[in-house]
């Protein structure tokens, strides 16, 4: 009597559970794509909220569309004062994901439409909540630095308000360019962790910001949403580029150690999105007359790229990696990233 044995997949390798058109990850030639439109195209091209208005409607927007769009997304970035009042409650030292879903969870509590799950409430809601957490991520900044959060700005978008908000001053063009092609970029990826506990949540009828608040905690575990946190406390850690050499060598040829943004598990080519963002970090890191990070993250990434190790397990630079360069010259606190 032979016995019959049974393969079971881990985690969700090769399970189906659901068909999107928003976007195509092929991770094996290096492609990432959003409703037909190449990233590279987008980051080059779109403004955050024209990619937002892509995922949600399958299209680019026109002119006028684009307009009204910017502007009732600022509009509804304000967040309501009692909500700022808690967060002025927090410890300074709470941890920046935990804040964010403490917001976005009372958040419900003051939106007239919390209940409500029908499509045009639920749209509704997320044109609110996309400008609420922009404003949110801002404010905990400030708040947790001693400073006084700012309010959003109509007349900007959401790249433009989220520098403006965190700096006090009015944004500059590079600074600008950095962060809107930073959220294009980020702004879908398939159905990855916090993307499916949302569903999951979702599923069982519960309430929008439910969903959010799930999905926020799903992001928050250093697998899925902390990595560029790390990559730039490794970056810190060697301080200098005269130190990647040594560094490289005691730390990752002798195995104690990996490099924290290279390699990926589902790109087994180069992230098209690190490529874009390589070429961000250094345009803002001549900006601001600070490179000193971005040659680190550079001489790390050009010794791994030489390394057989690296070579032969096709393992590049990831989105995380190059991220962490423009945030940190962004001056965003690295808890925050």
């Amino acid at each position: 009597m032979s016995a019959t044995v049974e393969v079971v997949s881990k985690g969700l390798d090769n399970v189906v559970v659901a068909e999107s058109k928003t976007s195509l990850v092929n991770g094996h030639d290096g492609k990432l794509i959003y409703s037909g439109y190449k990233i590279e195209d987008l980051a080059a091209n779109a403004l955050f909220e024209e990619v937002v208005y892509l995922l949600w409607n399958n299209r680019l927007p026109n002119k006028a569309e684009l307009e009204t769009f910017t502007q009732d997304l600022a509009t509804h970035a304000v967040l309501p004062i009692e909500v700022i009042q808690h967060m002025r409650q927090l410890p300074r030292t709470a941890n920046a994901m935990a804040v964010l879903r403490s917001v976005v969870s009372l958040l419900g509590h003051y939106d007239a439409d919390s209940e409500d799950m029908s499509v045009e409430a639920v749209r509704r809601k997320s044109l609110r909540l996309t400008g609420q957490i922009t404003t949110a991520c801002a404010a905990w900044a400030r708040i947790s630095s001693g400073n006084d959060p700012l309010a959003p700005r109509a007349d900007y978008n959401l790249a433009e308000n989220f520098v403006y908000m965190l700096t006090g001053r009015d944004p500059e063009e590079a600074e600008v360019d950095a962060f809107n092609v930073y959220m294009v970029l980020l702004a879908e990826h398939g159905m990855n962790a916090s993307t499916f506990t949302s569903r999951v949540v979702t599923a069982t009828g519960a309430d929008y910001h439910s969903a959010i608040v799930a999905a926020i905690g799903a992001l928050k575990g250093p697998s899925h949403g902390g990595a560029n946190a790390e990559a730039m406390m490794q970056f810190l850690e060697i301080a200098d580029p005269h130190n990647v050499d040594k560094w490289f060598q005691e730390n990752i040829k002798s195995g104690k150690r990996r490099i924290m943004g290279i390699g990926h598990r589902i790109y087994k080519a180069l992230d098209p999105r690190a490529q874009i963002l390589k070429e961000k970090a250094e345009a803002l890191a001549k900006n601001s007359g600070n490179s000193k990070w971005f040659e680190i993250a550079k001489r790390l990434d050009d010794m791994a790229r030489a390394d057989d190790y690296f070579i032969s397990r096709n393992l590049y630079a990831n989105v995380d990696y190059y991220s962490a360069i423009v945030l940190y010259t962004l001056r965003l606190p690295v808890d925050m990233f």
